[in-house]
């Protein structure tokens, strides 16, 4: 049984936050967000990984497991701490202010960086030391992240494995002769890192001062076409040239019948175990050095992992194979209590995505580190009693709940494709008819035990699959949601949340006091 407090959050990706073109930013939006969330008692903002994204838009694929998504910079804060010209902002590209433009975004984030270079010489002394302090403490993945976005522009975007060999191979003389040749580049793609992260953490100091909490997302697997990959191949099940040896996925079920192939190379565990996870823990702090919790996606793959032969187009003929996953949770403990980031409790930061078919071996490793596991509501209503994500089939509090997230329809555009079995179940466990199925999931979440209980905004905003942020399996269409309204315009939906949370017990102390409730 969990002792932490009962609280509620809201997920959005920052991509999705309205007053910039092309996509969301650290910048005005995304301060009146937080500033709403602590006026409505609304103690938890989930986000996505804030990696860059692959070409998709998606940032459980990254070019980078540590450095942030350059999209994401605020060129109106830039010119206010005068790091870029006014007129640097005023002649960036357009572009949409009412969905993510993938496009747009890049080349919006290369004007910046190629901003900030030129104002860079004209910078007072004590910020370029403090850039140089950054520098070195983020060493262990800044260099090698600027060295490939750096090269991988040369090279016309292709994967590493097809660049010359000497750089594919990262010879010495061909790094250090790109170090000559490209010193201005490296800094821009630095300096660009360095004020994601400054903008960043003025928010998270704006969001603590708020008793709000940030939970990020650490995907299991880095891509193979990453500086991660490129810079550490030992640790990856990699051949010489860079080819798979073996590859990531899920094995076949009831939703695949070939399974998932997802082509991320599988890990060395026996290298990490002699490097005594390094790069791993290195990774994980890096993360909780930006969130207060983390969601450690596909979390089963810490105890057992489904390895698929290189060269298969199917994930039908992998094996699984264990991993030590205890021996890392071990190390990650000693490392967070050595820097004072164990919870309350003596817990780790860390939320266990332990969905799907989990078993009891997954489930112990979970529970020897009292991890919280998830649950999601709108898979609770297949007609059996003892449905694990039914609220009456939680054992303790130690869960996040969520109506859905974001690989699920809406809870509107979920109910619209229910037949009327399961309608009539979902009717049964809200006690009533259903008018509004994102608030009245929400309503079971709030209610149940679970320590925590988290709503995409999209059902706060009771608004269907337009809306909808991912369709798992397709590349076409995802992550380009946006809010089309100002955050302000939100305080409805938000003081309705609020309430309804305070009378579970979930929100701050005085929201229930406040105006009565609704949906969007």
């Amino acid at each position: 049984m969990s002792d932490a407090p009962r609280s509620c959050g809201v997920l959005l990706h920052p991509t999705a936050l309205p007053g910039t073109q092309a996509c969301g930013s650290f910048g005005a939006a995304a301060r009146d967000w937080i500033d709403l969330l602590a006026a409505e008692g609304v103690g938890v903002w989930q986000l996505l990984p804030l990696a860059p994204t692959d070409a998709t838009g998606s940032p459980y694929s990254s070019p980078s497991g540590s450095a942030l998504n350059p999209w994401l910079i605020d060129a109106d804060d830039l010119v206010a701490e005068g790091l870029i010209a006014p007129a640097d902002r005023d002649n960036l590209p357009g572009g949409p202010t009412d969905r993510l433009d993938p496009a747009c975004a890049r080349e919006r984030a290369a004007a910046i960086a190629a901003a900030l270079g030129r104002q860079w010489p004209n910078q007072p002394q004590e910020r370029k030391t403090a850039f140089a302090r950054w520098e070195w403490r983020q060493r262990f993945w800044l260099i090698d992240h600027c060295r490939f976005m750096v090269i991988r522009r040369l090279q016309g975007g292709r994967p590493w494995w097809e660049w010359p060999e000497a750089l594919a191979q990262r010879q010495p003389a061909a790094l250090r002769a790109l170090a000559r040749e490209q010193s201005r580049a490296l800094r821009e793609e630095a300096l660009l890192q360095w004020q994601l992260q400054c903008q960043w953490s003025r928010l998270q100091q704006r969001a603590h001062g708020q008793g709000v909490r940030l939970v990020g997302d650490l995907p299991f697997y880095v891509a193979h076409d990453s500086a991660d990959v490129w810079s550490r191949r030992r640790l990856f099940s990699l051949r010489a040239d860079g080819a798979l040896v073996e590859q990531s996925g899920v094995p076949p079920d009831y939703f695949a019948a070939t399974g998932q192939l997802w082509g991320t190379p599988v890990y060395r565990w026996w290298f990490h175990r002699l490097s005594r996870f390094r790069w791993w823990l290195q990774r994980l702090m890096r993360q909780l050095e930006l969130m207060d919790l983390l969601r450690l996606d596909h979390f089963r793959a810490l105890e057992a992992y489904w390895s698929v032969p290189g060269g298969e187009a199917t994930a039908e003929n992998g094996t699984w194979c264990p991993s030590p996953g205890r021996a890392l949770l071990r190390r990650l403990w000693w490392r967070c209590r050595r820097q004072g980031r164990l919870l309350d409790g003596g817990r780790l930061p860390l939320i266990a995505e332990d969905l799907g078919v989990i078993t009891p071996a997954v489930e112990a490793l979970r529970d020897r580190f009292a991890l919280p596991g998830m649950k999601i509501l709108q898979f609770a209503f297949d007609g059996n009693d003892d449905n694990p994500y039914l609220p009456a089939n939680y054992a303790g509090s130690r869960w996040v709940v969520y109506t859905g997230t974001h690989d699920n329809a809406t809870s509107l555009g979920w109910w619209r494709d229910l037949d009327d079995g399961a309608r009539g179940r979902v009717a049964a466990e809200v006690g009533g008819e259903v008018r509004a199925p994102g608030w009245q999931l929400l309503e079971l979440a709030l209610a149940s035990s679970a320590e925590l209980a988290v709503v995409p905004l999209q059902d706060l905003l009771e608004l269907g699959d337009e809306a909808r942020f991912n369709i798992p399996g397709t590349v076409e269409g995802n992550w380009s949601w946006r809010l089309s309204r100002p955050v302000a315009d939100l305080a409805g939906p938000l003081q309705g949340f609020g309430v309804m949370a305070a009378r579970y017990g979930r929100g701050a102390e005085g929201a229930e006091g406040a105006a009565g409730a609704g949906g969007g």
